[in-house]
C-alpha cells in the first residue's frame, strides 16, 4: 500500500486547513493510519491515528480538541482536519499506514511500516 498525504499551505493562526491521505488501494482488517509531524531540528512527533476496523482514535496532547481525525470511505482517505491553527504547528506532516501496529506503538513513527510523502503546514500571520 502507498501512501500519498496532500492539502497543506499557508495559514493564519486561528485558521482551518484539512489534510488528507490517499491510498492506492483499499485496506481492510487491522490498518493503522497515523499522523506525524516533523519541523526543522526536530524529531518526528505524533499527532492523530485512526484503527481502521474498529474506529478508535488517538490524538497528541497538544491537538487534542483541535485536530480531528477522520475516515472517508468514499474517497478512501484518511484526513486529518486541524481547527484552531498555531505557529506552533508549522511542520511537515506525514500519513503512515501498519497492519501490525500494537496499541502501545501508536505515538512511535517506528510502529508504521508504509509512509507516505510529506505535506508542508506553514501557519504565520
Amino acid at each position: 500500500v502507498q501512501l500519498q498525504a496532500s492539502g497543506g499551505g499557508l495559514v493564519q493562526p486561528g485558521d482551518s486547513l484539512r489534510l488528507s491521505c490517499s491510498a492506492s488501494r483499499r485496506t481492510s482488517g487491522r490498518f493503522t493510519v497515523g499522523w506525524f509531524r516533523q519541523a526543522p531540528g526536530k524529531e518526528r512527533e505524533f499527532v492523530a491515528a485512526i484503527r481502521l476496523n474498529s474506529g478508535t482514535t488517538y490524538y497528541a496532547d497538544s491537538v487534542k480538541g483541535r485536530f480531528t481525525i477522520i475516515r472517508d470511505t468514499a474517497k478512501n482517505t484518511v484526513d486529518l482536519q486541524m481547527n484552531s491553527l498555531k505557529p506552533g504547528d508549522t511542520s511537515i506532516y506525514y500519513c503512515a499506514g501498519s497492519f501490525t501496529l500494537i496499541t502501545s506503538n501508536t505515538d512511535n513513527p517506528a510502529g508504521y511500516s508504509m509512509w507516505g510523502q510529506g505535506t508542508q503546514v506553514t501557519v504565520s500571520s
